[in-house]
């Protein structure tokens, strides 16, 4: 494979080359690794554009626009989190169909794109309600489908290099976005968010041409006996089970919180109303230009540091940034949680896809990410709900710091595993 992973090559590859997926005879030449990757470059592209819909514009859209209650804004945040829900099932359906995976993760993405122009044709509450969880669902769904592309297609010894380049220019895109949206929506321009949703469409729709030129094979999973197995898993590894447990309180409290840096900012409830364009720097731009920029330092630290010494530092990134954030009104407060939260979420991002392969034989570990995918769907559907519903018996700093006191318990609950495992008496890998 040549040498393209240098920042000129990328240039080259984004501003001076025609479309790639029109270059039917040069996309002919190239293996399935240089395909991938070149397939995986634009869509990184598309899904960071795409990431900004679930971070922070359906929600503001929600809350501004339709001035949704509690119920609506909830299910318009945990979209993405029923689409993970539906994985196992989905799994078992691909593999059933004999139909390469990236031609199913295609048809998902654009039938995400079909349904956010429905939304944008049809601008009423109800509607702009279903599409976003159908849309944003069709997204989280195609995660262990893109997982075994990367499997199949991504030699072992550069896999995680091509992945993290392609992380890094999601990344890029989503914050130079969300600057850009917010931007086209200010200044009272609000009624033009039916254009941003056609843009979220194309984007959707120029994902799914990637993923059609994207080279995979069927599913060999068995079919319903796969999934009583990957459940198993809990019952066999105590440890993977504890640590479900303190990932779960964790990130439940996290989604808590979440969807509520947009209500914070936007509601005028709560004393602030920034413009559209402040609310997209203080949840999209800052965060992810963080992110941006602690990748790789996360990366090295998961390789190299005991993994529960490695979660609770990230637990402890996640609640000083939400008592900063939501403990303070200033520009100085907002920003510093801004950054805080997403230096943290960029060890997350690390540590969500990668923390079974700490603990899963080979053999299992798309058992072991099945079961922690669907416990991630259930707590981020219930976690918007519930915390749009609390709000409305406490007020906002009482929620972060009820939501800081879950983090700190789960935080404590992990001290054991660290003991047991820097003793060398923990099944738990270093």
């Amino acid at each position: 494979m040549e040498n393209d992973f240098t920042m000129p090559a990328l240039l080259k590859t984004f501003c001076g080359q025609r479309l790639f997926f029109l270059r039917m005879p040069e996309m002919a030449g190239r293996n399935n690794t240089e395909l991938t990757y070149l397939c995986e470059r634009w869509r990184a592209v598309t899904a960071g554009i795409i990431e900004t819909a679930g971070a922070t514009f359906l929600l503001l859209i929600a809350v501004q626009w339709f001035k949704a209650e509690a119920f609506s804004k909830g299910l318009v945040a945990g979209g993405g989190s029923i689409g993970l829900l539906l994985t196992p099932w989905l799994v078992v359906c691909v593999s059933r169909s004999g139909l390469p995976v990236a031609r199913v993760a295609a048809h998902l993405s654009l039938l995400g794109g079909l349904v956010l122009l429905v939304m944008a044709a049809v601008p009423s509450l109800p509607v702009f309600v279903a599409g976003s969880i159908l849309s944003m669902a069709t997204a989280a769904m195609a995660v262990p489908l893109m997982t075994q592309i990367y499997q199949e297609n991504y030699p072992s010894a550069i896999r995680g290099r091509l992945f993290s380049r392609t992380i890094m220019i999601r990344i890029a895109a989503a914050a130079l976005f969300s600057d850009l949206a917010g931007r086209f929506l200010s200044g009272g321009r609000l009624h033009l968010f039916q254009w941003l949703l056609v843009f979220f469409a194309s984007a959707f729709i120029c994902a799914a041409l990637c993923l059609y030129r994207c080279p995979s094979r069927p599913l060999t999973v068995a079919g319903g006996t796969r999934l009583l197995r990957a459940w198993s898993c809990l019952r066999e590894d105590r440890v993977f089970f504890r640590t479900l447990i303190c990932w779960m309180l964790m990130g439940f409290a996290n989604l808590m919180m979440f969807p509520m840096r947009v209500e914070y900012l936007a509601n005028p409830k709560y004393g602030l109303a920034l413009s559209i364009a402040l609310i997209a720097l203080y949840t999209g731009v800052i965060p992810n230009l963080a992110r941006l920029v602690l990748s790789p330092v996360w990366g090295w630290l998961f390789d190299h540091m005991n993994f529960f010494m490695l979660r609770v530092v990230l637990n402890m990134g996640f609640a000083l940034g939400i008592l900063t954030f939501f403990m303070s009104s200033s520009t100085t407060g907002l920003v510093l949680g801004a950054l805080v939260f997403g230096v943290s979420n960029a060890g997350g991002d690390v540590a969500w896809n990668l923390w079974v392969t700490k603990f899963a034989p080979p053999d299992r570990v798309a058992d072991y990410m099945s079961v922690h995918t669907f416990f991630t769907g259930v707590r981020g559907v219930l976690a918007p709900l519930v915390s749009f519903h609390l709000l409305h018996r406490m007020t906002m700093g009482t929620l972060g710091i009820l939501s800081v006191g879950l983090i700190v318990v789960a935080s404590l609950m992990l001290l054991p595993e660290i003991r047991l495992s820097l003793a060398g008496k923990s099944p738990a890998r270093d």
